[in-house]
């Protein structure tokens, strides 16, 4: 039996898949076993993998269901002690899985560690800092008000516990992990290996640019996660919408190219403003309003032209940065 399960669920990732099962073999752990959930793809991907040689990697195929549906069916065949995810575009350092299990041995009471995570381009280029946050313990307020793991490609679980708690929801396109993650929260530990060992991709065709059914399922993760406990987490739940919002304006802004992207965007500012008046306070309320106003009323060369020239495009890293500080933020 392998010490740890890595369960890879893939749908069409032939341009990344080959570099993120190295960076999985390349671990500084060798006891361990890929099992890469083919969710129905339907390019090379399988003749890819298949040209790799190593007896840790079992490959199963299933018709298309999602992501979830696809982890569920990796959880179900794995037998390590240990179980994590990667999806078939991130990557990892080397001893991303040596430091979380150090992590969760020196601390028997957590059945979670997670790291810090970075942000990387279609390419592979450097974006950002991703999530730098160190919380150890109870920290499902923390997560409840942003979630600091940031991917379902981060976290190494006990077993029993993610076994204990249930499945994913496969009902849920987004936020499944989040909310994979509160549950485990709400009954166990966590602890946080503090340096980055996750690369997150972001990429123009990822799910995560579909941001209005973001917004329907962060929503309901947010209002599940305080019923739980409404009288102590009620009062978290104004906060945490407003950090989920302006996540989403700033998602919005990075890909509004056309009019109705914009019309999106102050929808979001909208929601940001109504749940954090603050904002209207700071510096880059002007900057928000200045590109969602010139995308409407501009044709789109122009608009761009204008945009880049006032240095108005937001890159990922002051977005991440800005949504989980939950204050008001000035920017440059």
């Amino acid at each position: 039996m392998p010490l740890i399960s890595v369960i890879m669920p893939v749908y069409n990732g032939e341009k990344t898949i080959k570099e993120t099962v190295e960076s999985v073999l390349n671990q500084t752990i060798k006891d361990l076993e890929l099992i890469i959930i083919n969710d129905g793809s339907q390019d090379s991907t399988l003749k890819i993998v298949s040209l790799i040689q190593d007896s840790r990697i079992k490959v199963f195929s299933y018709p298309n269901a999602g992501s979830s549906a696809s982890r569920n069916r990796g959880i179900s065949r794995a037998s390590g002690e240990y179980i994590s995810f990667i999806d078939a575009d991130d990557l990892w350092t080397p001893d991303k899985l040596e430091e979380q299990l150090k992590a969760l041995q020196g601390n028997p009471e957590a059945a979670v560690a997670y790291s810090w995570t970075d942000c990387i381009d279609e390419s592979g280029k450097f974006l950002g800092k991703g999530s730098y946050f160190s919380f150890s313990g109870d920290v499902y307020a923390n997560l409840l008000l942003t979630n600091f793991v940031d991917s379902g490609s981060n976290v190494l679980i006990r077993s029993e516990a993610l076994k204990k708690i249930g499945y994913f929801d496969e009902y849920r396109h987004f936020s499944e992990d989040w909310d994979m993650w509160l549950r485990l929260a709400s009954d166990y530990s966590f602890v946080a290996v503090s340096k980055p060992q996750i690369f997150y991709r972001i990429s123009s065709n990822s799910k995560s640019t579909n941001l209005l059914q973001m917004e329907s399922d962060s929503i309901e993760v947010i209002e599940r996660a305080c019923d739980r406990n409404p009288a102590y987490f009620s009062p978290l739940k104004q906060l945490s919408k407003g950090n989920i919002y302006k996540y989403l304006l700033f998602r919005s802004l990075n890909l509004a190219t056309k009019r109705e992207d914009c019309l999106i965007a102050a929808k979001f500012f909208w929601q940001s403003v109504k749940y954090d008046p603050s904002l209207l306070r700071t510096k880059v309320i002007g900057k928000v309003l200045f590109k969602i106003i010139t995308v409407l009323l501009l044709p789109r060369e122009i608009a761009g032209t204008m945009i880049t020239k006032y240095k108005m495009l937001y890159n990922i890293d002051t977005l991440l940065i800005y949504m989980r500080k939950g204050v008001p933020f000035e920017g440059k």
